[in-house]
């Protein structure tokens, strides 16, 4: 700045201005109007649309000192960089075990001071099966609900209840159940206080979770694929001790085949297995479980439905539902309002029309329609010809035999 406004007083230039660039360095850039004025010892470096670069002895020796003095510092970093890196060479063992120190501390003074002022209690750890939240809370979402309550929920596992099937509408809060009682779970097993009021924690020794939908396009895995391997890996590693958690199996395939899949999983967990389960779902056939099932039991998430006015209560009740509201959601999220009208006629004719499942048993088979992969029926005139003694005949016999089984043959 002090250069730049004692060449301006020298060369009576009021725009002369000095300047910085990676290829030329610094200059004194002067507009075409003032060129004239430009002293003889000015050395021109570049000329411009607008405007001349020049340079001279006393900015080249500026330029110098400023250079160097940035490699200098560059060296002296290095050397300071080098000499730190050696004097904690010695004592890395003894700065990993501080930071280990250190960051146990952060986690559990973290979840000491979320256990304080989110009102969590400390759960009862027991080695039964038994599993009871009272008032169980989300730990994530109700400190994202600043302007609401969050709606808790009792959930109970017992030996004679251990496969809990939920239905309800979208967004009626199924799929946070299902991630709270997760979370309760981890939370409670690592030692720490859980969202709720009460809690008793029967161990689990593996949760398992089929939650959320996704393909993979880089395996070439359809979402409904991704979804059956989530659910295979379960049904194969799961044992009586573990915990459970689906969120809608079925979804990516037709409606009969979803229903038939489902079905045949929660009896699989509930036969076989015999662990923990919740099952949430917009199958509303599968409510017939728990008839079927000794331990199953239906639940469904309230909603309070006043003329069209649908209100989503996020409270757990007893019971299942066969309502999904999903018109309703579709006009929440902004759908036209002739597509919605459109969707609820259509609805309605199909709930006129649609044959309910009532159970897993295929329907009998229609005799008129043959099934593609049956064995074929034994022809009569092969089952002769197996029975023929060719030994024990003659051969104008054996001839006479072929004759009147190719005329039976060719009539069949």
């Amino acid at each position: 700045a002090a250069l730049q406004q004692r060449e301006r007083e020298r060369t009576g230039i009021p725009s002369l201005k000095v300047g910085y660039n990676k290829v030329f360095g610094y200059y004194l850039e002067v507009t075409h109007a003032h060129t004239s004025r430009v002293p003889a010892d000015y050395e021109r470096r570049q000329t411009l649309t607008g405007a001349e670069r020049y340079v001279i002895p006393e900015l080249k020796e500026y330029e110098s000192k400023v250079l160097s003095a940035e490699e200098r510092m560059a060296s002296r970093e290095a050397e300071l960089v080098a000499a730190l890196r050696d004097r904690v060479g010695g004592d890395v063992a003894r700065i990993q075990r501080t930071a280990q120190l250190l960051a146990r501390l952060d986690v559990l003074s973290g979840l000491a001071e979320r256990a304080v002022h989110g009102r969590y209690v400390r759960p009862a750890i027991t080695s039964g099966f038994g599993l009871a939240l009272t008032a169980s809370r989300h730990a994530v979402i109700e400190r994202m609900m600043p302007r609401e309550a969050f709606m808790p929920n009792d959930v109970r596992f017992t030996e004679s209840e251990r496969v809990l099937l939920v239905t309800g509408p979208n967004m009626a809060g199924k799929s946070t159940i299902l991630r709270q009682i997760g979370l309760c779970v981890v939370l409670a097993q690592m030692g720490a206080f859980v969202p709720a009021d009460a809690a008793e924690i029967g161990l689990v020794d593996r949760l398992f979770t089929r939650v959320g939908a996704s393909d993979n396009l880089a395996q070439g895995q359809s979402t409904f694929m991704v979804e059956m391997a989530e659910t295979s890996a379960i049904l194969h590693n799961a044992t009586s001790a573990s915990l459970v958690l689906l969120d809608e199996i079925g979804r990516g395939t037709s409606t009969y085949d979803g229903v038939a899949i489902a079905w045949a999983v929660s009896e699989y967990l509930h036969d076989h297995l015999g662990c923990k389960t919740m099952f949430a779902t917009h199958y509303h056939e599968l409510m017939q479980l728990p008839e079927r099932l000794a331990h199953a039991r239906n639940l469904n998430v309230a909603v309070r439905e006043t003329g069209e006015t649908v209100v989503f209560l996020h409270r757990l009740e007893a019971g299942g539902t066969d309502r999904s509201y999903g018109v309703h959601v579709a006009q929440l999220a902004g759908l036209p309002d002739a597509v919605v009208a459109r969707a609820r006629a259509v609805l309605t004719t199909l709930e006129g029309t649609h044959r309910v499942v009532k159970g897993p048993p295929p329907p009998e088979p229609d005799p008129s329609q043959l099934p593609l992969f049956a064995e074929a029926a034994p022809h009569p005139a092969l089952e002769a010809l197996r029975a023929m003694d060719v030994s024990n005949m003659t051969p104008l016999e054996a001839l006479n035999r072929l004759a009147e089984l190719q005329g039976k043959a060719g009539k069949d």
